[in-house]
């Protein structure tokens, strides 16, 4: 993420907002993004304890409708959409004839002949016209993106029920985790999906873009009193960290497979036919040769994406995702290691501005919810 001019950027219906908070703005995927309000530690904190209001709208929504529409849908993604009933919704891969990336998406079920992707905001025009063309000749079904039709706010932590409540007549707890729904918030007609990208309970709700200004002002207005705050997008690449939810571009691309990101959960091993089916089922049977890790870094230095790592002295990848975490207060990260380095404990070294530390692999995700916070 880095400084841009805002002039050549797109602007989410959130952009005034931002600003007029005081939030820090960068350019991420041609977008003009808030990073941080009051800063990325304290807003990390408070998803973690009370809850952080985001603007996702930046995000792509490419929906795929017709008679035919499930078949389109089980040929360009990876898992079983199949098994999805109206209004539920599960993450997926989209991948390429080699079994690695385009984009990693959630799809949702709005009908028996419409679904919708929610894809990554830079990834969006592309994934858009991939889709289309892998599906030109499935019969009735047909992909349009939709993206423009939607703002997408997320309120995510352990009080985001509750203060969503106060906005809708909708029964929240009968949402279940990875469900939505569609009713108002705020006086405003929209889809509410009980989603995020932290680790935390908490919902996103799809929102017609000229209501955006309206939702978030009613959100954050009745999040006050619980501390909520808005977050940007350095808390919430620190919060999927830790949770170790994939970053596109970083932990997963078209250079790595599904089952080389330990992503084989969201692959339709049932399903008959999918693109990149046959590498990945080979891959399954031989074993693959490397595979994505989390790690702890042992001595005083944090790794970040892009140092490279050793193991028994040799280069053997680099870190896609490194940070000093705020709520566990260690370094972090993960990274592709050969296959047989993989087991928890396994030392290695990564080189961080020069200087070799040592680092061990240690299970995903590194943080979990407790126990006591609601999950569905």
């Amino acid at each position: 993420m880095s400084q841009a001019l805002s002039g050549t950027l797109k602007k989410t219906p959130l952009n005034a907002r931002h600003r007029s908070l005081g939030a820090r703005m960068v350019e991420f995927g041609g977008w003009d993004m808030p990073v941080e309000y009051s800063g990325i530690a304290d807003e990390h904190q408070a998803v973690r304890t009370r809850a952080g209001l985001f603007d996702v709208s930046h995000m792509g929504e490419i929906e795929i409708a017709g008679r035919d529409a499930l078949k389109a849908v089980q040929h360009i993604t990876s898992n079983d959409a199949s098994r999805l009933a109206v209004g539920q919704a599960h993450y997926s891969a989209l991948p390429t004839p080699q079994g690695t990336f385009v984009d990693d998406v959630l799809t949702y079920k709005l009908t028996d002949e419409h679904f919708m992707l929610v894809v990554n905001a830079s990834n969006i025009m592309k994934d858009f016209k991939w889709i289309a063309a892998q599906i030109a000749g499935i019969g009735d079904a047909v992909a349009v993106n939709t993206s423009s039709r939607y703002a997408l706010i997320a309120l995510q932590g352990p009080v985001a029920r509750d203060v969503l409540q106060t906005l809708t007549g909708l029964n929240l707890a009968d949402i279940k985790y990875y469900w939505f729904t569609t009713g108002e918030v705020a006086g405003v007609r929209v889809t509410i999906s009980r989603t995020g990208y932290t680790g935390e309970d908490g919902f996103e709700v799809f929102v017609p873009p000229a209501s955006a200004e309206r939702v978030w002002d009613a959100m954050l207005l009745a999040g006050r009193p619980a501390g909520v705050v808005p977050a940007g997008l350095g808390a919430r690449d620190t919060l999927r960290l830790e949770a170790a939810m994939r970053l596109y571009g970083n932990d997963i691309d078209e250079s790595t497979t599904v089952l080389e990101a330990d992503l084989g959960w969201t692959i339709g091993w049932k399903k008959e036919e999918f693109i990149g089916h046959d590498v990945l089922r080979r891959q399954k049977q031989e074993g693959v040769t490397r595979k994505l890790v989390g790690f702890e870094v042992l001595d005083r230095a944090i790794a970040r994406h892009g140092h490279e790592v050793f193991v028994d002295g040799q280069k053997a990848g680099v870190v896609t995702s490194g940070t000093q975490t705020p709520w566990l207060k260690k370094a972090i990260g993960m990274a592709y290691v050969p296959a047989d380095r993989t087991a928890t404990g396994t030392a290695f070294e990564v080189d961080v501005r020069g200087r070799r530390v040592r680092a061990e692999v240690v299970p995903l995700p590194f943080y979990k919810r407790p126990p006591s916070q609601p999950s569905s």
